[in-house]
């Protein structure tokens, strides 16, 4: 029996697709199962148990001894959001008693942590232990994933394997109830609907050209092929990249987007908020070598070919993900 929790949410169900598609048949699916609009995400699975997340860890502790693995990618991902309280509750203290769990009882565990623990990029993008405590991220949301990090670090009772994923920008299926918080290709492809055009942050650096900065944007479908590998090949426990490795520019999003679409590219350069210019990344790369030592040879899907498909199967007949 495999536990994803977060399991109606993005990146969560199309996890759970993989493991279905992979013939792993008995599924439990934990989150808050109120939403309407997310209930598309994971309807379509069979033969699935849904757990409500405010009384997951009580039924952990009655069944465990059933479970083999848990995913826990269950969390709040806002980061406009800076109530602290509401990431200690949700981001801190649920994974804490959800660790604590799975070593009593001895079973593996995989959660999602994020490249938003590292800031503004001043100790690079590496997987390294030996900077976690060091890194400074830039909101509540960031902070939360760093200091779960930082106490998983610390502690001698550890279940017999695990791995924290830091998730670069994660695009794709799935992601229609997030709203603002959906990803760049998403948003890119409703203002191209809407308007005909695409507005991007003009560069306020000499060193970066308008629509130049550079992310590094991951296919939700290949997040799911890793976290597969890692649940088979349980490499070295600790924390992992997961982007692509391959930095690419705004500009690049843009013109992917009106190229899935059959449309001329129109993009329009409006300043960036002041607000937010002092802390805006230019760039972001996941420095992907732990995970490629640990054994993952499958190359990456490229910027372009996620968008062509993520356009072409999902945006624009506003279909869900039903199968891997």
């Amino acid at each position: 029996m495999i536990v994803v929790t977060g399991a109606a949410g993005f990146i969560a169900s199309v996890v759970a697709h993989k493991l279905i598609a992979a013939g792993f048949d008995r599924l439990v699916l934990v989150d808050d199962f109120n939403r309407i609009r997310k209930e598309q995400n994971y309807v379509g699975l069979k033969n699935v148990t849904l757990v409500d997340r405010d009384i997951f860890p009580d039924w952990m502790t009655a069944n465990g001894s059933q479970v083999d693995f848990v995913i826990h990618l269950g969390a709040r991902t806002d980061t406009a959001e800076f109530d602290m309280a509401v990431f200690e509750k949700l981001n801190i203290n649920y994974s804490k008693r959800l660790w604590k769990i799975c070593c009593d009882l001895n079973i593996p565990l995989i959660y999602a942590s994020s490249a938003a623990t590292y800031g503004l990029g001043e100790f690079g993008y590496v997987d390294d232990h030996a900077i976690v405590e060091n890194l400074k991220p830039l909101n509540p949301y960031g902070v939360s994933k760093n200091e779960f990090d930082k106490w998983v670090l610390k502690q001698d009772k550890q279940p017999p394997f695990w791995a924290g994923l830091k998730f670069f920008n994660v695009y794709g299926p799935n992601e229609y109830h997030k709203d603002r918080m959906a990803s760049v290709v998403f948003h890119a492809y409703n203002q191209i609907v809407r308007t005909g055009k695409v507005k991007l942050f003009r560069s306020h650096r000499s060193d970066f050209g308008d629509g130049q900065q550079l992310r590094d944007f991951i296919y939700v479908k290949d997040i799911a092929r890793v976290i597969l590998f890692l649940m088979v090949a349980k490499p070295v426990n600790g924390l992992y990249n997961l982007g692509t490795g391959k930095a690419r520019s705004f500009l690049d999003l843009a013109n992917g987007t009106f190229k899935a679409m059959h449309k001329t590219p129109d993009i329009e350069f409006i300043d960036t908020p002041e607000d937010i210019r002092d802390t805006y990344q230019y760039y972001t790369q996941a420095e992907m070598q732990k995970l490629r030592s640990a054994g993952y040879h499958h190359s990456f899907t490229s910027l372009e070919d996620g968008i062509g498909d993520y356009v072409a199967h999902y945006l624009s007949a506003s279909a869900y993900l039903k199968t891997l």
